[in-house]
């Protein structure tokens, strides 16, 4: 078992979720029962128990837009156009043509395949097709995009909220700390290695 608050544990926790299905009542699962939100869409409320059983603080993302918000308030929002994701950021969807114009699902990256798509672990969705991407009813495996693909999978991740994890604020320091000692060159202003 990986350390709590760590990527690592995330993601041990969200895999070993995969499979899981609601029910019997439609919606009813162990997560919206955690968050007190049973019976409703419980994407959100998936990722917040896998942040939960992995020690790691994830703003209540029960309501996609607030925990999107919440993330930006904290300063730890990543436009999907412009970023670079990393295993354990919190990825915020809105389907292109699904009748809802705003953020609607949320899931857990689990892998950043660098042609921009993502794997990310999901709450209430499906991998049958023709299935509801943000109310089908399981945990799945997702293959997603941020960005424009030569996979031709269509764009649905609008941005991701990053949690501090474990071990994050020594690597985030270190590297600040090593930006504000480098070198400055007298003509150009840049950091000198």
């Amino acid at each position: 078992m990986a350390e709590q608050g760590t990527v690592a544990r995330l993601i041990e926790v969200a895999k070993a979720e995969i499979g899981v299905i609601e029910g019997p009542k439609d919606n009813e699962t162990k997560y919206g029962k955690f968050m007190k939100a049973n019976f409703q869409p419980w994407c959100g409320s998936f990722v917040n128990w896998c942040g939960d059983q992995a020690g790691v603080k994830i703003p209540n993302t029960v309501y996609t837009p607030s925990g999107a918000a919440a993330f930006k308030k904290a300063g730890r929002w990543y436009d999907a156009q412009v970023c670079d994701p990393e295993p354990g950021d919190i990825a915020y969807f809105d389907f292109p043509a699904d009748g809802v114009d705003r953020i609607s699902h949320v899931g857990i990256v689990v892998k950043d395949n660098e042609d921009g798509t993502v794997w990310c672990i999901e709450g209430n969705t499906t991998n049958r097709k023709g299935g509801s991407q943000r109310n089908g009813g399981e945990v799945c495996k997702q293959l997603r995009a941020y960005k424009k693909n030569k996979k031709g999978i269509q764009i649905s991740i609008v941005g991701f909220g990053r949690p501090k994890f474990k071990g994050a604020a020594k690597a985030e320091s270190a590297q600040s700390e090593t930006v504000s000692q480098a070198k400055t060159c007298p003509t150009c202003g840049q950091n000198i290695k």
